[in-house]
């Protein structure tokens, strides 16, 4: 089973997917939060030629994995926390103690989301919060991370194998709700790797939604296999999502699909306002 998450070092984020019962993270980020290089795969083609060691044992250290992107699932380079030290000691960086006291850390709290699964869905929770979404906003992103798992677990058991289908199949949903596709939409937004869905606002929220669990009720009703017809019910589902929207944006005279970044005016947290009701709160 895999399950991918967020995780954050010193306001850094690091994805992490559960791979044979244990936690795995992108090389990619690791690397970028403990150098702050602008080119992360150019310092460790560099770092795998200086450390002639790494260099020839990293196909046993990393492991490509599928991770869920705002553009659906796409296969990463991955290590456990073994192969995390292991790249970490090629790392001249002050960062790195601190990274694997931190590492431990995580370790730790796997350990304890075994035994009770709710404590990882109560950290997701607080780190929205934490980053000033309100409680109503947090439980729509909370609902739709649990449909977009539903919709992904179906499409592999449906036929969808490649990190391509899950893109295409992500994207056809996206146009026939929004019109436009993930990609195009963070476009608008004027994101870059940003999560997209973080930026959305409620109604944006309710839509993807929509479209995603209506998606997955027709694989279910229909008993839809392969690529191709999960595509058709792709289109089908976000279709029912996007006639909704369009209903709303005519009753409402504006378009849903909004240039608004979200995180960009955070909303207050209680405790700020009540502490700083002269401040503005500022990300």
């Amino acid at each position: 089973m895999e399950t991918t998450k967020i995780a954050l070092f010193k306001g850094r984020e690091i994805r992490k997917t559960i791979h044979n019962n244990e936690w795995w993270f992108v090389v990619n980020d690791v690397v970028e939060a403990l150098t702050d290089t602008p080119n992360v795969k150019d310092y460790i083609r560099k770092m795998r030629i200086r450390d002639k060691e790494i260099g020839k044992g990293w196909g046993q250290i990393v492991t490509p994995l599928s991770i869920e992107t705002t553009g659906g699932k796409q296969d990463l380079n991955c290590a456990n926390t073994e192969g995390i030290f292991r790249i970490i000691q090629s790392i001249p960086s002050p960062k790195a103690e601190p990274f694997k006291r931190w590492l431990a850390k995580v370790g730790y709290e796997r350990v304890q989301e075994i035994e009770n699964p709710e404590l990882a869905t109560k950290r997701t929770r607080m780190l929205y919060k934490l980053k000033g979404y309100s409680d109503d906003w947090i439980e729509k992103r909370m609902r739709g991370i649990a449909i977009r798992e539903e919709l992904t677990d179906e499409w592999q058991k449906r036929g969808a194998r490649e990190q391509k289908d899950y893109e295409i199949l992500t994207a056809e949903i996206s146009k026939a709700t929004f019109g436009v596709t993930p990609g195009q939409y963070k476009k608008i937004k004027s994101l870059k790797r940003e999560n997209l869905r973080d930026h959305m606002d409620d109604l944006e929220l309710i839509f993807s939604m929509l479209g995603e669990r209506a998606t997955t009720e027709i694989h279910r009703v229909e008993n839809s296999r392969g690529v191709p017809k999960l595509k058709s019910d792709a289109v089908s589902g976000g279709a029912i999502a996007g006639g909704a929207r369009k209903k709303l944006e005519k009753r409402l005279g504006k378009s849903i699909v909004s240039k608004e970044n979200y995180l960009k005016n955070p909303q207050e947290l209680p405790l700020r306002q009540a502490g700083k009701k002269s401040l503005s709160d500022k990300k």
